[in-house]
């Protein structure tokens, strides 16, 4: 017998009824963001590897241990997208986007790839959604991203949530801060991990954001931006803080707060659920500036601003059986005979004109066995068409809600339907 084969560890599959409510998050996301002005890019699963060596910065965990990267046949080395920014703001520096309109509001989803530890809301293939406003430097849009971001989970039923801030400073701010940091952790060099002792001399802010025990317990004490923050950063910050308020979005400001890729500049932000047994990767969104990266990436000073949501933590996190989340069947059609299927089949056809969800059972099964598969698929309405039914050029229409049944005329199948479901 040959081996079963099985998924990549940490990718894995997304069957029914579990896609239902994948579907939903992704449906409701995409209305929100549309109704905010943003509109659908879609970026390649694989860029080259310089654009997020170059974009989240070559001292971070992603880049130094996570990117799936490879030699294509040209000896070209090639990256499984492990976020979605960088590829955006790619996209918008090779076509030219800059040119052709002031503000670029995108938003994007799919699939990104992190070899990284598997564990619950955390895998290797993951999916994300995001937005990226590119071209307006006022703190009024991440706020408003954030309430966005608020209404939609809260509407989806995502009630116990947690809205973090704060602020990394721009490039005026980091280089007092930086040699703060160095300051404080070098006498302590040797209680640090090895990856952190790297970064204490290449980039000293990486290690705010180390999970290893020792390397969190001293930045727990360690100076904060906040202290090193020029007028127009404290400025910026307080704005942004204001319009969160005018929006009704409770907030608190978390002075440890960093994010794990490099680009980011100014206001940061997570999402953070307090329901679904997530533990610590309970964020469920975060972002925040990126003001400094599409000048970096050789374009002109643009500023912006962006987030990502894990669409798998999302789903851990909502309320209610991935059940819930199938939509009933509007009807089911039960055929008792050959002649009698092949009339469902054009009757279902004709049904689905109507943008209805139509089954029937294609299977010689009994009577029974079809009523009871158009219970599983709570069936609003059932057909019954049988021998006798075909010929009087009639049907049987159950009413499954109210436990009623009638005679129709064929032709009369689509009205009696009509009323049955309202």
């Amino acid at each position: 017998m040959p081996e079963l084969l099985q998924a990549v560890k940490g990718m894995n599959d997304l069957l029914p009824p579990d896609s239902a409510k994948w579907r939903r998050i992704e449906d409701a996301a995409r209305t929100a963001f549309e109704r905010h002005g943003y509109a659908e890019a879609r970026t390649p699963i694989v860029e080259y590897t310089p654009l997020f060596v170059r974009s989240i910065g070559d001292a971070t965990d992603v880049v130094e241990k996570e990117m799936y990267t490879f030699a294509d046949r040209d000896e070209k080395s090639l990256t499984l997208r492990p976020e979605g920014t960088a590829s955006c703001v790619r996209a918008y520096l090779e076509h030219s986007v800059h040119k052709k309109e002031p503000v670029t509001r995108w938003y994007y989803a799919g699939p990104m790839f992190r070899h990284e530890r598997a564990q619950r809301g955390r895998y290797r293939q993951f999916y994300q959604m995001g937005c990226e406003a590119l071209g307006v430097g006022e703190p009024t849009v991440e706020a408003e991203q954030i309430a966005m971001l608020h209404e939609l989970f809260t509407g989806l039923g995502l009630t116990a949530l947690e809205v973090v801030v704060n602020s990394v400073g721009g490039p005026d701010d980091r280089p007092a801060y930086r040699a703060a940091l160095v300051a404080y952790f070098t006498p302590h060099k040797a209680e640090l991990c090895e990856d952190c002792q790297r970064r204490l001399e290449r980039n000293p802010l990486r290690i705010l954001d180390c999970k290893v025990e020792g390397c969190h317990r001293l930045a727990a004490a360690a100076p904060t931006m906040s202290q090193y923050l020029g007028a127009a950063s404290r400025e910026h910050f307080a704005a942004f803080r204001e319009a969160l308020e005018a929006l009704g979005v409770a907030h608190t400001v978390d002075e440890r707060l960093v994010r794990g890729l490099d680009y980011y500049t100014g206001t940061i932000y997570e999402l953070r659920a307090q329901t679904g047994d997530l533990g610590a990767q309970n964020t469920v969104a975060g972002g925040g500036r990126y003001d400094n990266l599409i000048e970096e990436m050789g374009g002109p000073a643009t500023p912006a601003v962006g987030f990502a949501l894990g669409v798998e933590r999302l789903v851990i996190s909502i309320p209610g059986e991935v059940e819930s989340y199938v939509p009933p069947t509007d009807v089911f059609l039960v055929g008792h005979g050959k002649p009698a299927r092949l009339a469902c089949l054009a009757t279902a056809k004709d049904l689905r004109k109507l943008g209805l969800r139509v089954e029937l059972e294609h299977r010689a099964a009994s009577m029974k066995a079809q009523l009871k598969r158009a219970d599983r698929l709570r069936a609003r309405a059932v057909i019954i068409v049988g021998e006798d039914e075909l010929a009087r050029g009639e049907v049987v229409v159950r009413d499954m809600g109210k436990g009623e049944q009638l005679k129709v005329p064929a032709g009369d199948v689509a009205s009696a339907i009509k009323g049955i479901l309202g």
